[in-house]
């Protein structure tokens, strides 16, 4: 039984209808059960057993493990990250899991250091010292997360940022979520760590040509100053702190370390990641 921990978010919920098409029997957790399970559908229904769990709650969290032989564990980035992961690795050990793919963060860079990646860093030694077979998955930058340019696109044609001109890895998590399954349903293949990008790098000043093209309209990359940037998150994004510092860390990386795309996905796969180009075009309406 595969244990999913993650699944209502981007890419735990594709992975779920992955795992649907594949007829592969899956339990997901999740704090609002009733709501995942309207999530999957019925269809979903008749393949996924829904469980009631907290990341939090070590007891729940070891009644849903009872019969688990994998684990899939993706969370959303937070201040208690290592806790709550390195809590939950431990508990899967002693429940009896013997494979966790986990969803990383790209590799810690002491030459400009990103503090979740740091976190990431501290939960995969976790894993290495649990004894447990495992598989790292380290996905750059979402294509989703492009979707959180639309209110200045919409209303002001300008979307900011702090990287220049350097070009930055997008994957599309609908590529993750697919690369998860195989590792999951393949034994061959799990036990690794694998860097997932799409197929090409684009910078911020490309994308605004890509999204100009697309809109029919002149659209502006306008560059900022990494404290101004973190300042205008917080400021008009309305976002905490430390995730305004992990957006800006994230974009003074792709200055400093440069980044190339990777054939990962091909690999396991047997087919190309989605483009960029795609993406855009599929969800254009969204950034309109």
């Amino acid at each position: 039984m595969i244990i999913i921990i993650g699944a209502t978010g981007t890419i735990g919920s594709t992975l779920l209808e992955r795992l649907v098409d594949l007829g592969v029997p899956a339990r997901a957790l999740s704090r609002e059960p009733e709501k995942l399970r309207d999530q999957i559908g019925e269809k979903g229904r008749s393949i996924i057993e829904v469980a009631s769990a907290d990341a939090s709650d070590p007891e729940s969290l070891r009644r849903a493990f009872t019969g688990g032989s994998q684990l899939f564990l993706a969370m959303s980035n937070s201040p208690r990250q290592i806790e709550l992961e390195t809590s939950i690795i431990q508990i899967a050990a002693e429940a009896g899991i013997k494979h966790i793919v986990k969803i990383s963060s790209p590799a810690f860079e002491k030459s400009s250091p990103v503090a979740v990646a740091g976190w990431h860093q501290q939960i995969e030694k976790t894993l290495r010292d649990s004894g447990l077979t495992h598989t790292v998955l380290r996905p750059y930058a979402f294509m989703q997360n492009l979707l959180n340019l639309a209110p200045t696109i919409a209303t002001q044609d300008v979307f900011f940022g702090a990287m220049g001109d350097s070009p930055c890895n997008f994957i599309d998590c609908r590529d993750i979520a697919d690369v998860a399954a195989e590792v999951l349903t393949n034994r061959e293949v799990s036990g690794q760590i694998y860097t997932l990008t799409g197929s090409e790098i684009f910078s911020y000043p490309q994308i605004a040509g890509k999204l100009s093209a697309l809109l029919d309209r002149p659209i502006r990359y306008i560059n900022m100053e990494p404290q101004a940037l973190n300042r205008n998150l917080i400021e008009h994004g309305h976002m905490p702190p430390w995730i305004a510092n992990h957006v800006v860390e994230i974009q003074a990386m792709a200055t400093v370390v440069l980044e190339r795309p990777t054939d990962t996905v091909k690999r396991l796969l047997g087919r190309e990641p989605r483009t960029l180009d795609a993406f855009l075009k599929e969800y254009v309406e969204n950034l309109q």
